[in-house]
């Protein structure tokens, strides 16, 4: 499994992204961090595609947090090969990975309290795909489809 995982957040979310990116660094991985760095108030967008780019080019995984997750998760999805979900429960981090392939995952700071954050990422990173009926569902997604 590949350990190097991006994040990145918006003022809002900056407290839950240097929680979440701590602990996953104890547990090994190598925490790549797109900002921000500050609860200065700043735009969303910037730092999603950031990390988007960044996933996409590696074709890694990755963490967006803002407000509510909203704003990120759609700007996450302007991106071609990215399948960022909003997930509220482990159970939607885990069928999201399962069914979807999902491969950033996107947080609401402000809806999500920190210890059912830390679950949620730890069922998206712990959930793989299953391919199958589910690989010619995303098949479909492609704009060539």
């Amino acid at each position: 499994m590949n350990k190097r995982l991006h994040i990145a957040s918006d003022h809002a979310g900056v407290a839950l992204k240097d929680a979440i990116s701590r602990r996953l660094a104890q547990q090994g991985y190598e925490m790549i961090d797109h900002g921000t760095h500050s609860d200065a108030s700043c735009d969303y967008p910037v730092f999603a595609h950031a990390l988007c780019t960044a996933v996409e080019q590696e074709n890694g995984r990755g963490i967006l947090i803002c407000g509510t997750g909203i704003g990120m998760s759609m700007a996450a999805n302007r991106h071609a090969g990215i399948r960022a979900a909003l997930c509220t429960t482990e159970l939607h981090a885990r069928l999201t990975r399962q069914h979807n392939n999902a491969n950033v995952l996107c947080l609401g700071a402000r809806m999500t309290g920190d210890i059912l954050a830390q679950a949620i990422v730890d069922a998206f990173l712990d959930t793989d795909f299953e391919g199958g009926r589910h690989q010619r569902r995303l098949d479909q997604l492609s704009p060539n489809a």
